[in-house]
């Protein structure tokens, strides 16, 4: 067998020269895309691995389109964080299908421009970028990222008319839980939110504070459209711990509310282990409720009444609308919707009783 010089790198050429096939049919057999008999694969297989040939060269490929093949991916938190949550984890499955047509790879980024090494939103070299919510920080970077003509989605924030959105009922959807409690004669409600903004603070905030997390913002809005009156106190993310810190906070002393509205499943599991430390029952004494519906290891006997929302369904839209604004279509923006689901956390005030 003739071998190809061991200073350059064989190509589809060498290989079907090799296996005595055109370069189409043995391109095809690398690819998959139109089948091609025993033999001949095995032929063109047997070729490429006496020329040391692995398979086509992915940069060419991006070369000829134009695209790096890398779609970036932008969060508000740190990395580490971001994936500790099932709903992240759940919404990046579907992104990743979404895109999968395209051939191309996530960049995972956060939007930290002070950053002194890595890539950013602005100095990737990416085809188009996904936000996770749109910070104040990544509105400062969208004039440099859309002079270059990179196509952006956001999931769950606005950043800008002209930028699709992948939305998601939050206020609806919490105004619906909140309806159900006061169907249930609670009155003395508290609201556990997400954070509020990037620094992340835990503690109660007052009915003027700025929160510039779109998701906390939306489902704070809905829940003070049923209590407009009820305290909140916000989380430093989505965790069973912050949760559990805050329940602790919120159920000390004998003023405790009848009832808490958590903005995530998480959090709800975390005041449900308050409740339990303090000898509460659920729902006898508390009534929690979450948001979300994903599945909460070790939180049996108890089913969370709960929104579930279709969190990889926003993640393959995302990942769709990307291939669709680089294949040339106008953008388009969805809206998602959570459907109510009522467990066992859930029950009249202890006054109604």
């Amino acid at each position: 067998m003739k071998r190809t010089d061991e200073r350059r790198r064989a190509t589809i050429a060498d290989v079907a020269r090799e296996a005595g096939v055109s370069a189409s049919t043995a391109s095809v057999v690398f690819s998959g895309k139109t089948p091609v008999s025993d033999a001949t694969r095995a032929r063109v297989l047997a070729a490429a691995a006496a020329l040391g040939y692995t398979g086509p060269d992915p940069r060419a490929a991006s070369l000829r389109r134009g695209r790096s093949g890398i779609v970036g991916v932008v969060f508000e938190e740190h990395l580490g964080t971001a994936f500790l949550d099932p709903v992240k984890t759940l919404m990046m499955d579907g992104l990743t299908e979404g895109v999968a047509g395209l051939g191309a790879g996530l960049l995972l980024l956060r939007d930290d421009e002070s950053a002194e090494t890595g890539p950013s939103l602005t100095t990737a070299p990416i085809d188009a970028a996904v936000l996770i919510g749109c910070s104040p920080l990544m509105r400062r970077s969208l004039d440099t990222v859309r002079a270059r003509g990179i196509p952006v989605v956001v999931i769950e924030g606005d950043a800008g008319g002209d930028i699709p959105r992948i939305g998601l009922d939050n206020r609806e959807a919490q105004r619906h839980a909140a309806r159900h409690l006061r169907a249930l004669g609670h009155e003395h409600v508290v609201i556990l939110t997400l954070p509020v903004n990037a620094d992340r603070p835990r503690g109660f905030f007052g009915a003027d504070a700025e929160v510039t997390v779109d998701v906390t913002r939306d489902r704070l809005a809905g829940a003070r459209d049923v209590y407009p009156g009820a305290p909140a106190y916000a989380a430093a993310g989505s965790f069973i711990d912050e949760g559990l810190a805050a329940g602790r906070v919120l159920l000390a002393g004998p003023d405790r509310p009848t009832a808490i509205i958590a903005q995530s499943d998480l959090l709800a599991a975390g005041v449900i282990r308050a409740a339990e430390e303090q000898g509460l029952r659920v729902p006898d004494d508390l009534s929690v409720t979450g948001f979300d519906g994903i599945v909460v290891d070790g939180l049996a006997p108890y089913a969370l009444t709960t929104l579930v929302q279709p969190a990889a369904d926003k993640g393959r839209a995302a990942g769709l609308a990307v291939a669709s604004m680089l294949e040339g279509a106008s953008p388009v923006s969805m809206h998602f919707t959570c459907a109510f689901r009522e467990g066992n956390t859930s029950g009249r005030a202890p006054a109604a009783q």
